[in-house]
């Protein structure tokens, strides 16, 4: 099998657009950040409708930058996900805060608001913030988390890496919290290559953010460098290196304008997965919640290793065999070494997550997909998992 014929997972839809502008982008000299990035920003504050959107490097940018903006500090605790990237985890720990895992709801895979409620209940004020991860692209369910940032004076976050079309009650992702941060890495929705965005309606975390994302900075570049004058700049703060460059807004500002279409194919991919593997030993991911729309990020399928001879990772190196690129969406976190040693989990703390673990590998979604493509990961998929079925 040569290179050409193996389908990577998450090979991003590229068009010519976005190709012409980068080319321009390069041709004007003007490559970080700078009018494109404010383009890209105020298009998608519209399409989120957000108070304020600010580009950064990164999702996990933005999460560490909310987490600052927030307050949150050494002493404090921010509940979380065990069922999402280390990243999610691992902002906590650089604001010198500490992550506190609650288990996921086994349908949703999502932050399971009992476990947060006896979570809360447990640690006895000691938590300033809970981040949920809108996991695959699926909205988690807010009314309960809504009530218990009320009754708790909790800061609510959303790593939206996943879900930047999502939607729930009507309301955007991005909107449901006190702010959020979205991803656009190549394998996302939305892809600038590396990149994030964060969305607030807070305009006293914007301006922070806003100040953060460029060390700290008065003024940026553009605000320097631009045709109306150079402008000396102040360091007002000790900030980081996590802005966004023209480059990457140039794919972004095209990427979202055909965002809707994308959606849309992935829907029909989504589908056609659904209906061919009915009658195979997996589960299938669960349809959207009502009220909510699904961003179709990632299949998500949970293998039924009961029924099978071989454990999930032979599924996966059997997939790769037959030139299917997979993924694994996670392994959840306090399995890891470090969050052992350095939080002290250990396994069996969160079944439901530890379960999902075990059984789940998501398979190409891509809007770049052709029919034929689709049709050959249909058959792979069906043929490895009928190879291995018992009986």
């Amino acid at each position: 099998m040569s290179y050409d014929d193996f389908i990577v997972f998450g090979a991003p839809a590229i068009g010519e657009e976005e190709i012409q502008e980068v080319v321009d982008c390069l041709r004007s000299g003007w490559l970080s950040t700078g009018p494109r990035v404010a383009l890209f920003e105020e298009l998608f504050r519209a399409y989120v409708g957000s108070s304020h959107a600010i580009a950064l490097n990164s999702c996990t940018a933005g999460l560490h930058l909310l987490l600052l903006a927030a307050g949150v500090g050494p002493g404090d605790e921010v509940i979380t996900t065990p069922l999402t990237f280390a990243s999610t985890a691992n902002v906590i720990l650089h604001v010198g805060a500490r992550p506190v895992f609650a288990d996921v709801d086994p349908r949703t895979q999502n932050l399971d608001p009992e476990a947060v409620r006896e979570t809360l209940l447990k640690r006895r004020g000691r938590v300033k913030a809970v981040i949920l991860v809108h996991l695959a692209g699926r909205p988690c369910l807010m009314d309960p988390f809504w009530e218990l940032a009320r009754q708790h004076d909790l800061i609510l976050l959303e790593d939206a890496a996943h879900a930047v079309e999502g939607q729930y009650r009507g309301r955007h992702v991005g909107t449901l919290g006190d702010g959020a941060s979205f991803s656009f890495y190549v394998t996302k929705n939305l892809v600038t290559g590396e990149g994030g965005m964060v969305t607030t309606h807070r305009a006293d975390w914007a301006e922070r953010i806003r100040l953060l994302r460029l060390h700290g900075m008065s003024k940026g570049a553009w605000k320097r460098y631009s045709e109306k004058g150079y402008a000396h700049y102040q360091i007002l703060a000790p900030g980081y290196k996590y802005n966004m460059m023209d480059i990457q807004a140039a794919l972004g500002i095209h990427q979202l304008r055909r965002l809707e279409e994308y959606h849309q194919r992935r829907e029909s991919i989504w589908r056609a997965y659904d209906e061919a593997f009915r009658d195979l030993p997996v589960r299938l991911p669960e349809p959207p919640d009502p009220d909510t729309r699904h961003a179709r990020h990632l299949y998500t399928p949970l293998l039924e290793l009961e029924s099978l001879t071989v454990d999930r990772d032979a599924v996966l190196q059997a997939l790769h065999q037959e030139g299917i690129g997979t993924g694994v969406h996670f392994i959840a976190l306090h399995l890891q070494p470090f969050y052992q040693e350095a939080l002290g989990y250990k396994e069996g703390d969160f079944p439901h997550a530890e379960e999902i673990s075990r059984r789940t590998l998501s398979l190409p979604l891509s809007a770049r997909l052709t029919d034929q493509e689709v049709e050959r990961i249909i058959r792979s998929f069906r043929h490895v998992i009928l190879r291995y079925s018992k009986g």
